[in-house]
């Protein structure tokens, strides 16, 4: 179709960036989903996110990033990721420095290629583990880069400001099946439920009035 709405979804297969490849759908988007491998320690959320991709019969593709200088707990087999007893206001180890503005800029090359004219991004900065690259400020910054590059593509974040309850009640009205995302930092066979991910999870479906569709959330881990 000549006016067809085109999107790139920023897609981990996460609670946030599937209720956001939803959200894009209902509003009439074709969306091509984006998944990156940048050397996380495990695939789950990337075999998540294809099955995921499947499912809503959406063009996807496995970009694979090398980036060997990475320090962080979620890249680094050395370090172990943190278990907080709540969400402080330090920048936690699981931050991947710059993720999201590479993200960004490979998803304005696949946007760009297949002549879409919006980039959908799953960053929320109310619940969220003190991320720098997840804040409103930072969407519109990147927003002010594609103005300075003259193009129609813009960064959407429909999810910014909303808490993860809000965004679960989002999701449940968009039949967002929960039960095939992956939240959780850790790579075991069920989500650890102690980790800042896990944590945020199980507290946004609490107040979301909500069980969790993967039902063994709060268990301990699997190691």
């Amino acid at each position: 179709m000549k006016n067809e709405k085109k999107a790139v979804i920023l897609f981990s297969s996460g609670l946030d960036s599937t209720t956001v490849l939803y959200y894009a759908l209902s509003k009439g988007y074709k969306c091509h989903c984006l998944i990156f491998d940048y050397g996380q320690k495990h695939d789950k959320e990337i075999k998540s996110a294809v099955k995921i991709a499947k499912l809503v019969r959406t063009d996807y593709s496995v970009a694979k990033v090398s980036l060997p200088w990475l320090k962080d707990s979620l890249t680094n087999k050395n370090k172990k990721i943190p278990v907080h007893k709540t969400i402080s206001d330090i920048v936690p180890s699981t931050y991947v420095p710059g993720r999201n503005t590479l993200f960004l800029s490979f998803a304005l090359s696949c946007a760009q290629s297949i002549n879409a004219d919006s980039i959908f991004i799953g960053v929320n900065s109310v619940d969220f583990s003190n991320y720098p690259d997840c804040t409103p400020e930072f969407i519109r910054s990147y927003n002010n880069i594609l103005k300075v590059l003259k193009t129609k593509i813009t960064v959407k974040a429909p999810i910014a400001k909303m808490s993860k309850a809000q965004i679960i009640k989002l999701g449940k009205k968009l039949n967002v099946p929960y039960e095939l995302t992956w939240t959780c930092y850790n790579g075991y066979k069920s989500p650890c439920g102690k980790c800042d991910s896990c944590k945020l999870r199980a507290k946004g479906f609490k107040e979301a009035g909500l069980k969790d569709p993967i039902n063994n959330l709060q268990l301990t881990n699997n190691n």
